[in-house]
């Protein structure tokens, strides 16, 4: 089977390399997004498929928009595909390219179809606390993550897990799926099922506004976003921006899922709170020891086990409260003004 993949983050990495494995298929061309400037050098570098498909000696193009590149249209469609594959390309594909390959084009969306459609499927499931999620393969066709699907796997998210693991995990999920999914259009045994449409629900951009955190939230609605917007939620200390980088709210079913020690140690003082309302969201209620601040928030305590203040690295919560000699009843604002 002769396929173009088509796609551009690392999440496209596994599928593209599993593809690379398997005998039964043969990678003819590689496209992906341009190269971007990155890091404090602002030097360009390659998507990490188009690392991929440069090591491997694949012809490779990364037009600034498909849709407007006629050269590479017609080179595409002088390739003759049986199948073009779709994995987080980053550009919607006109109904010339998807009429294309002999057999359609396959995309790996990051959610149970028809939940999710859009851009952050992972990052909203999250920021919603949902219980699982999963990987489902489907035929493309011009709507935004509309068309039939084919197979589907399911996974359960953990209560602590953020966007990057749980990002990594689906990623080796949807390679598998999409080797199935393949493998059982080359035997002729696949079947599409319409999506409902009374069913969809939306994962847009993620946009700027999203990652500022309001004390005024559920420590649960906190702890999503947080986990669910990883590495970027912001909130103000003594004027200055801090990334809230984990979490735990002060639930069983969340400190459960921490190592032993730390679990412990939570419910010996869980019991112990300031009740709610005693003290403004945003406020520093207490310190536990080895582990970070706890803070009040419009509904709930949520404990800090790891920030990074600004211009500093990454550190644990308990590091953050002796570096700064952090005190009870000194508050955290809004992450934007």
């Amino acid at each position: 089977m002769r396929i173009v993949f088509f796609g551009t983050p690392a999440f496209a990495v596994p599928t593209l390399e599993r593809l690379l494995q398997h005998p039964d298929f043969e990678v003819i061309a590689v496209v992906t997004q341009p190269d971007k400037r990155r890091g404090r050098g602002g030097q360009a570098s390659a998507s990490p498929v188009k690392q991929v498909a440069i090591a491997h000696q694949l012809p490779v193009w990364d037009p600034p928009r498909i849709k407007k590149a006629p050269d590479i249209l017609a080179a595409l469609n002088d390739l003759h595909a049986d199948v073009f594959v779709v994995v987080a390309y980053g550009q919607l594909l006109s109904p010339a390219l998807l009429a294309m390959p002999r057999h359609g084009c396959i995309n790996i969306h990051g959610s149970l179809l028809p939940k999710y459609r859009g851009a952050a499927p992972i990052q909203w499931s999250l920021y919603h606390g949902e219980p699982e999620t999963g990987i489902t393969t489907m035929f493309m066709d011009v709507g935004m993550d509309t068309g039939p699907m084919l197979l589907k796997a399911t996974t359960p998210i953990a209560p602590l897990e953020n966007a990057v693991d749980l990002a990594e995990r689906l990623a080796h999920l949807g390679a598998d799926l999409l080797i199935e999914t393949l493998l059982q259009l080359q035997a002729q045994t696949l079947v599409a099922t319409p999506q409902d449409d009374t069913q969809a629900t939306y994962a847009p951009l993620i946009q700027k506004a999203d990652y500022c955190l309001d004390w005024q939230r559920s420590a649960i609605a906190l702890h999503n976003q947080i986990r669910g917007f990883y590495p970027h939620c912001v909130a103000q200390y003594r004027g200055e921006r801090l990334k809230i980088l984990a979490t735990v709210p002060i639930a069983s079913a969340y400190w459960s899922a921490l190592p032993a020690a730390a679990a412990e140690a939570i419910a010996a003082i869980a019991t112990h709170l300031p009740a709610a309302g005693t003290s403004p969201p945003g406020t520093v209620v207490h310190l536990l020891k080895g582990q970070g601040p706890i803070i009040q928030t419009g509904e709930g305590s949520l404990l800090l086990r790891q920030v990074q203040p600004s211009g500093k690295r990454p550190q644990s919560g308990w590091d953050f409260v002796n570096g700064h000699h952090l005190e009870v009843g000194e508050a955290l604002a809004a992450g934007c003004p």
